[in-house]
């Protein structure tokens, strides 16, 4: 099978994790030629990589006949002029995330893309890491029930390039940054036909001198009584934190996919090299990563990506759910200047719509069984209520369990 001759705009971070995914791991894919805003940095990243040919003209680059898709890892000010380059030229795009500054720009690129008809997959790395992946198996099989919370977190000393520090560019701080990753984490697991409802955000400057938040906290309510809940920062210590946690009516999720996964080395710090992404020392007991693209998920991302765009089908994440998620963050910064809740604001809704969260009574001897559990002793504890006097009482039975059906 042939592969895709890829276009990469950006020269950045994003655009090296990216190439070396691409020619790492698929393999048969090849970034063909790379875009950048610097004619030192394009040269220098095209030889470092083996890119065949780089460019500094945006338009050019896009247009260009020898490539079949376009992959934007530009800063987030520049994603909607690249997107509708390729909308105008007729060729598929990948965008990294957040897919714009805010919801009103995420709307806009959503139209010229669905306007033009081309393909667009959303790069959200993070949904695609291979224990959020078998995890998302497991929920959607029904294995820990019906979702009830789903926390996620993305802590770390900062961002790579200056840009991410200007709110103007970026569109904000830490929330745009690193809420973007919770948020689509969150909405996988309770489900993408669950809408959204009002959201509840702290955020503030704590560390930094910069205009855009440091640090942030949210809860996000959805349309089946789930919550959803995301702590950011850029002033955490000591590496890069991603964990997510799941509860659910039958059982837990615990993910940890980057600071604490098993791999520990300790080192005077002789001969010290990279570590991990945002891994501030190389001594001492460090943490490092075995296969860092593919713990990021990246490997998996573009596997979906391009096997959707090759069987003419969506792909697991879309330029729609990326205005989400947008629509998401816009709904936490209104609330953290109004201190309220506040509605999650969607022009343009396309989930069915759930029930709520809701389970069937149990009884044992005409009450209400509210919560079972063995005692040390082997017997079984059984709390109910009486729904006539409203009395709560606990009883101890030899008797079997009580089954949820």
């Amino acid at each position: 099978m042939t592969g895709h001759r890829v276009t990469l705009l950006g020269t950045g971070l994003i655009g090296l994790f990216y190439t070396q995914t691409l020619h790492g791991q698929r393999s048969r894919d090849r970034v063909e030629l790379v875009y950048s805003r610097s004619r030192e940095r394009a040269e220098a990243f095209a030889a470092e990589l083996g890119v065949p040919r780089w460019s500094t003209d945006l338009e050019e680059t896009i247009a260009d006949d020898e490539t079949d898709a376009v992959v934007v890892g530009l800063p987030n000010h520049l994603h909607e002029e690249a997107i509708e380059l390729c909308a105008r030229h007729g060729k598929p795009v990948l965008c990294t995330k957040p897919l714009a500054r805010n919801a009103v720009e995420a709307k806009r690129i959503l139209g010229a893309v669905e306007g033009a008809g081309i393909f667009a997959g959303y790069l959200e790395d993070l949904v695609y890491t291979p224990k959020t992946l078998k995890a998302l198996k497991a929920v959607r099989a029904g294995q820990i029930g019906d979702v009830t919370w789903a926390r996620s977190r993305e802590t770390h000393p900062g961002p790579h390039s200056a840009w991410f520090w200007d709110a103007e560019q970026a569109g904000g701080g830490a929330i745009v940054d690193l809420g973007c990753h919770c948020v689509e984490i969150i909405r996988n697991y309770v489900g993408k036909e669950n809408r959204p409802l009002e959201v509840m955000c702290w955020h503030d400057t704590l560390v930094h001198p910069i205009e855009a938040e440091d640090n942030a906290i949210a809860l996000i309510k959805f349309e089946s009584g789930a919550i959803g809940q995301f702590e950011v920062s850029w002033t955490f210590r000591g590496g890069m934190d991603l964990r997510d946690e799941v509860a659910g009516t039958e059982g837990t999720i615990w993910t940890n996919h980057f600071l604490r996964t098993g791999f520990e080395m300790y080192s005077s710090g002789e001969g010290g090299e990279y570590v991990a992404e945002k891994a501030e020392s190389a001594s001492g007991w460090i943490f490092p990563v075995g296969d860092e693209v593919a713990e990021l998920g990246y490997v998996d991302m573009f596997a979906d990506m391009f096997d959707a765009m090759d069987g003419g089908r969506e792909p697991m994440e879309t330029f729609y759910d990326g205005y989400v998620v947008n629509a998401v963050m816009d709904a936490c910064y209104r609330s953290a200047e109004s201190r309220r809740w506040e509605p999650v604001e969607l022009a343009d809704w396309r989930g069915r719509g759930v029930e709520r969260i809701a389970r069937e009574r149990r009884q044992w001897d005409g009450k209400t069984l509210i919560k079972q559990e063995k005692m040390p002793d082997g017997r079984l504890k059984l709390i109910l209520k009486d729904e006539t006097s409203g009395e709560f009482t606990d009883v101890v039975t030899e008797g079997e369990p009580v089954s949820a059906r």
